[in-house]
C-alpha cells in the first residue's frame, strides 16, 4: 500500500492510549480468566445453534423467478442441484454512482469469498440483490466478487414477505420443494464478517462509539454507516481503483469477465 492509499484507512486515528504493562505471568493469568468466559460463550452459542436446528420451517413458492447471468431461473434452480441455500439480500440505491451504493452491504457480502467449504457441505451461497441485473452485475465485478448474483426487484415481495434487504435467509430443498429456515438481520448478519471478528481480538477493537473501551481508546465511528465508509465511499473500493478497476456502473460500457477498464 502507498502512502497516498494508507491516508484513506490511517488519517485521525489516535493510538496514544496504551494498557498496562505487566510481566508475563501476571498478563498470562488475565487471559486465563477471560478464556473462562470465552469457553461460556462459546458453549452458549453451540447451544443457540442446536436449538436453531429445531426450528420448524416455513414453505415458499419454488417458481418464483429471479434474473440471473443467463436470464430468467427459478428459485429452485438457485439451489444448483444443492439441499441447502444462503441468501445475502444486498440493498441497491437506483441510479447511484458505485460511490453511493450500500456501504453496509458492501462491508458484509464483500467478504463471503471462498465457497467450496459451503458446498461441500451441499450448500450453496448466492446474492439477491435489489437493483436491476445489468447494474448491479458490474458493481459485483468492479468489486471483484465472484459469488452467484441474481436480480430481484419483481419477487422481492414474496421472497422477503415484509421484510428489508441487508437480511441474510437459509432454505432447504426437499425434492421440488422450497422451504425457509431461519432468517436474521441487523447485528445477526455479522456472522458473515471475519473482520469484525478479528477486530474484536486486538486492543482497539472495532474503533466505534458504542463499545465499552477504556478512555482514550481510538473510536472514529458512530454506528451510522459512517464506520464502513472511507473518505465517502465504501472503504473496501479503495482498493479497487488504486487497482485502476472501472467503476462505471453504466450498462451502455461494454461488460463480461473482469469489470472493463
Amino acid at each position: 500500500m502507498n502512502t497516498r492509499d494508507q491516508h484513506h484507512f490511517t488519517k485521525g486515528l489516535d493510538t496514544s492510549a496504551l494498557p498496562a504493562v505487566v510481566d508475563r505471568a501476571i498478563w498470562q493469568a488475565e487471559l486465563d480468566k477471560l478464556l473462562v468466559r470465552e469457553k461460556t460463550h462459546t458453549r452458549q452459542g453451540d447451544a443457540i445453534a442446536a436449538a436453531r436446528r429445531l426450528l420448524p420451517m416455513v414453505e415458499v413458492d419454488p417458481t418464483i423467478q429471479l434474473l440471473g447471468p443467463h436470464g430468467p431461473v427459478t428459485l429452485l434452480e438457485v439451489f444448483e442441484g444443492r439441499q441447502q441455500l444462503i441468501v445475502y439480500y444486498h440493498m441497491w440505491h437506483l441510479d447511484q454512482p458505485a460511490s453511493g451504493q450500500c456501504e453496509g452491504c458492501t462491508f458484509f457480502n464483500g467478504q463471503i469469498r471462498e465457497l467450496s467449504y459451503l458446498h461441500s457441505r451441499d450448500v450453496t451461497y448466492a446474492t439477491f440483490c435489489e437493483g436491476p441485473y445489468e447494474e448491479s452485475v458490474r458493481y459485483r465485478d468492479f468489486m471483484d466478487w465472484d459469488v452467484p448474483w441474481y436480480s430481484v426487484p419483481d419477487s422481492a415481495d414474496a421472497l422477503l414477505a415484509g421484510r428489508g434487504f441487508g437480511t441474510l435467509i437459509c432454505y432447504l430443498r426437499h425434492g421440488d420443494r422450497v422451504f425457509e429456515t431461519y432468517w436474521t438481520t441487523g447485528r445477526g448478519v455479522e456472522v458473515m464478517t471475519p473482520s469484525y471478528g478479528l477486530l474484536d481480538l486486538t486492543v482497539y477493537g472495532r474503533q466505534e462509539t458504542w463499545e465499552d473501551s477504556p478512555a482514550g481508546w481510538p473510536q472514529r465511528w458512530e454506528n451510522n454507516g459512517d464506520q464502513f465508509r472511507t473518505d465517502e465511499r465504501p472503504t473496501a473500493q479503495w482498493s479497487r481503483l488504486a487497482a485502476g478497476r472501472s467503476d462505471d456502473l453504466s450498462t451502455r460500457a461494454p461488460h463480461g469477465g473482469p469489470n472493463q477498464q
